[in-house]
């Protein structure tokens, strides 16, 4: 029989009380993760800024703060979730290919530590704003290092066809012409080529690469204060298929391919530090026989769980209820009416009946965060266990929540 409870907490009687579908995630798991990358990092000048996207929780946020980590946002929310959790403005970089220039601005007003700058144009558009502002703005050029980082395709973000970063060359001229931004020291790179990589080889070859970029940088008599290594480290959703690279030899990469650089390396983790602490609970509402397949038809649906959806990810799924000698081989799917609702195909269970109750493992990182209110289905509940005791730190959402804002056509107007 499965174990039924997580970090200390029983899920069945957890299910009882909260609900489902209902996203659980450990703080002790979390903070293992913390501790485990904080002591890899011992002796360099490093600052962990966690990746935001991952998981956005206010309650997940505050682990973070607590551990003295910064944040690496992509949107003005993620700031704001960020500073209201208690993670300081200075400990923030602000990545991705898209930033207005309102957020830009607020960035500012705010006065986050470093903007991650993916284009020309960007580059532009932060010294006016800075200029405008009156304040110098600190900004890293994100390098596309044309590596394969050998994970899904469509959470790889360093290869040449990407929309990431942009060539060593033209990197090289923003450089080149940067004497000509008042407001705006240009003082860092950035390199981050995908996510869920389960290899140190990409690893490697990309931050071969901007090493060697920096000392050309150097050379010719630039300062480079920071180098933002990206995340992307791999976690084990197929147990006994996925191997993740051990912490220690990740570190032990970025020491040597930065070996000689004496200025901040930081670092953008996010699923490594939260994807294997969650998971969601689900129940089944029935078995259905179809006349090819058996359908284990369950409460949680793709809007709450996209990832086999998007990426056609494999997660391991757990009943959690008595072993059986003679398992079943069901499709697992939610109630939303689209057919890639599915979270598993084929997949060999013990036998399920309606109201068993499932585990869907290695949630905590692009699972709420991606969530949706497809099919008017109201977001599911959070909690957070911690060593037997938990906390719900997201109530589910109700139907009076989703519709709150929505208004009918009574007051036109022209524009």
């Amino acid at each position: 029989m499965a174990d039924t409870t997580f970090d200390g907490v029983d899920l069945q009687a957890l299910a009882q009380r909260i609900g489902t579908p209902c996203h659980v995630y450990s703080a002790t798991a979390i903070r293992q993760r913390i501790h485990a990358l904080t002591t890899a990092l011992h002796g360099l000048d490093a600052q962990v800024c966690y990746a935001v996207k991952a998981n956005s929780n206010l309650a997940i946020l505050q682990l973070m703060a607590d551990a003295g980590f910064g944040a690496d946002i992509v949107s003005a929310g993620e700031m704001l979730r960020a500073v209201c959790a208690g993670i300081p403005a200075q400990r923030i970089v602000f990545s991705g290919v898209g930033k207005s220039a309102d957020e830009i601005a607020q960035a500012l007003d705010a006065g986050i530590a470093r903007f991650n700058v993916e284009s020309a144009d960007e580059l532009h558009l932060l010294q006016r704003i800075a200029a405008q502002h009156d304040v110098i703005a600190h900004a890293a050029a994100r390098i596309n290092p044309d590596v394969d980082a050998g994970t899904h395709a469509k959470i790889s973000t360093g290869k040449s066809e990407n929309k990431f970063g942009v060539e060593i060359d033209e990197a090289q001229r923003w450089f080149a012409d940067s004497a000509q931004l008042t407001h705006l020291r240009l003082d860092g790179l950035h390199v981050h080529i995908g996510s869920q990589m389960l290899s140190l080889g990409p690893i490697r070859a990309a931050l071969q690469r901007a090493a060697t970029f920096r000392r050309e940088l150097e050379a010719d008599g630039h300062t480079i204060r920071s180098i933002d290594v990206g995340g992307g480290l791999g976690v084990c959703y197929h147990a006994g298929h996925d191997t993740p690279v051990a912490i220690a030899d990740y570190v032990d990469v970025i020491r040597r391919e930065l070996d000689g650089f004496d200025g901040r390396i930081l670092l953008e983790p996010g699923r490594w530090l939260v994807a294997e602490a969650g998971l969601l609970l689900t129940r089944v509402i029935r078995v259905k026989h179809g006349g090819q397949r058996k359908f284990l038809i369950v409460d949680a649906a793709m809007n709450d769980l996209v990832r086999p959806s998007l990426y056609d990810a494999w997660h391991d799924i757990v009943p959690l209820g008595p072993d059986s000698d003679a398992p079943q081989r069901y499709d697992v799917v939610g109630p939303v009416c689209e057919s890639s609702d599915i979270f598993a195909r084929d997949r060999e269970l013990p036998p399920c009946t309606a109201g068993d109750l499932l585990m869907i493992k290695a949630t905590g990182a692009y699972g709420a965060s991606m969530a949706s209110t497809f099919n008017s289905r109201p977001l599911a509940a959070e909690v957070l266990a911690d060593n037997g005791r938990y906390a719900v730190v997201r109530r589910r959402q109700s139907i009076h929540d989703m519709i709150a804002d929505e208004r009918s056509a009574q007051q036109w107007e022209s524009a």
